[in-house]
């Protein structure tokens, strides 16, 4: 794994000498990239008997994470830990050290946890930022557990991202190509600096409806700003907002539901699969972005949204009593 960090190093030494302001010495790029690696880890979670996530995430699930602080905190994507009673933490020379979970921000999707027991001769790697970034810069991937790799790919884009499980954050990174086993995943520059977490696979990795195939990360950037405040507090007074329980996709100006989360809000009120939605609170709705954000507007999640529906040949509307996602997940112990 070493040398295939090293030979990924001096790749990314040949692309980026071409262009780079202040040029990385190949021994400063090969230490940078081998300690950055050295600080991911594999990710082994099991959800509490009953979570409500694991219809749609297993029960099992597995994913990676990078050491942030220098008592190893972990930074990892936060779906891998949602409603979890069992986590473990996986070493690259295979050892395996139980974690509680420190924290789940909703908001950026960010997860934070924490080893019971010292990760031995693990440094916490630096927070970069994306900012300054270029497409088609050279960047590393990694993977953790004892079957971890690492993987060059390139920025293609930068932008505000909508998912259709009520989530929008307003900067993303999206790369190509593709990573297997992408959830959690660090990303690198050069320097050796966290970039993002790996999110999602994508097929639209350049936006604007052009195809290619590649990985959202969500960047550190939005991290930095909020990170005293989840390691205090578990979450974010961002992740106190309102949510319906809908699972809908966009496409020409039209919001469709695609999915109603079982006891949820939506599901109360009599939304169904396939109904597309016209308005909220009066506000026309022609992409995820509106949606969210009228919704969020809401200064109190158990708020009632007013909600104009197509649902088959009907127009109707629908009075729905939101609420607040962080009191209806599961929360693991610690949070």
């Amino acid at each position: 794994m070493l040398l295939r960090a090293l030979a990924l190093s001096l790749t990314f030494l040949s692309i980026a000498c071409e262009a780079a302001v202040t040029p990385v010495t190949p021994q400063a790029m090969i230490e940078a990239l081998t300690q950055a690696h050295a600080a991911v880890v594999g990710v082994q979670v099991r959800a509490a008997e009953g979570a409500r996530s694991a219809d749609t995430l297993g029960r099992e699930r597995a994913g990676s994470g990078v050491v942030i602080g220098p008592d190893g905190l972990v930074l990892t994507i936060g779906y891998l830990m949602l409603e979890a009673d069992n986590i473990q933490l996986v070493t690259q020379d295979g050892r395996t050290v139980p974690a509680r979970p420190v924290a789940y921000d909703l908001a950026t999707g960010f997860g934070l946890l924490r080893p019971v027991l010292p990760l031995r001769g693990v440094r916490p790697v630096p927070l970069g930022s994306v900012d300054g970034l270029k497409q088609g810069d050279a960047l590393m991937a990694a993977i953790g557990g004892t079957e971890g790799d690492v993987a060059m790919t390139h920025l293609v884009n930068t932008r505000p991202f909508s998912g259709y499980w009520e989530y929008h954050i307003e900067s993303a990174v999206f790369t190509s190509p593709p990573i297997g086993n992408h959830s959690g995943a660090p990303l690198f520059n050069q320097r050796g600096e966290l970039l993002g977490i790996g999110s999602l696979f994508v097929g639209d990795a350049l936006g604007d409806g052009r195809r290619l195939p590649g990985n959202m990360f969500v960047p550190v950037d939005l991290l930095k700003p909020i990170l005293a405040e989840l390691q205090q507090n578990g979450t974010t007074r961002a992740s106190r907002r309102p949510w319906l329980g809908v699972s809908s996709t966009e496409q020409g100006g039209r919001v469709q539901v695609v999915r109603i989360a079982p006891d949820s809000p939506a599901q109360a009120a009599g939304l169904e699969p396939g109904d597309v939605l016209l308005a909220i609170d009066g506000t026309r709705i022609d992409s995820l972005e509106t949606f969210y954000k009228r919704l969020w507007q809401h200064a109190n999640p158990d708020d009632e949204v007013q909600l104009t529906v197509l649902q088959g040949s009907t127009i109707r509307q629908f009075t729905i009593k939101a609420v607040d996602r962080m009191t209806v997940i599961r929360k693991p112990g610690g949070i």
